[in-house]
């Protein structure tokens, strides 16, 4: 998969579970990650996109927006991708400011937000 850009930083319950998720529903690959051996941090990219996970401890605080927003050249093929891998998303829509989204949820309940130019 393939994103135009984005930088999200996001907090994770269980790091193996979310870097799992994000490499093989997704389609990160890690590139650097905390400690020897890894202590809960990593640095994942896909295309020119990038996504901070770090675990923690505790509640998050609330929030009921969008996590992360990544710019897709092609949503259609992301569309497909998670729809082989029966992975829930909501939409297609196309927005009032001209953009083609759909939203993904993690294991974690982040939000994410996947658009394209209409």
């Amino acid at each position: 998969m393939t994103y135009l850009n984005a930088t999200p930083v996001l907090r994770v319950s269980d790091y193996q579970r979310a870097k799992a998720f994000y490499m093989d529903v997704l389609g990160f690959d890690v590139v650097n990650e905390a400690g020897e051996p890894v202590t809960g941090f990593g640095i994942f990219v896909a295309g020119g996109a990038r996504v901070f996970l770090h675990s923690w401890e505790g509640p998050e605080a609330a929030w009921d927006g969008w996590r992360g927003y990544f710019y897709c050249p092609d949503l259609d093929a992301m569309i497909a991708k998670l729809t082989t891998l029966k992975q829930p998303f909501k939409g297609p829509e196309t927005t009032f400011y001209n953009m083609r989204e759909i939203e993904v949820t993690d294991p974690d309940g982040n939000v994410l937000c996947f658009g394209q130019d209409a």
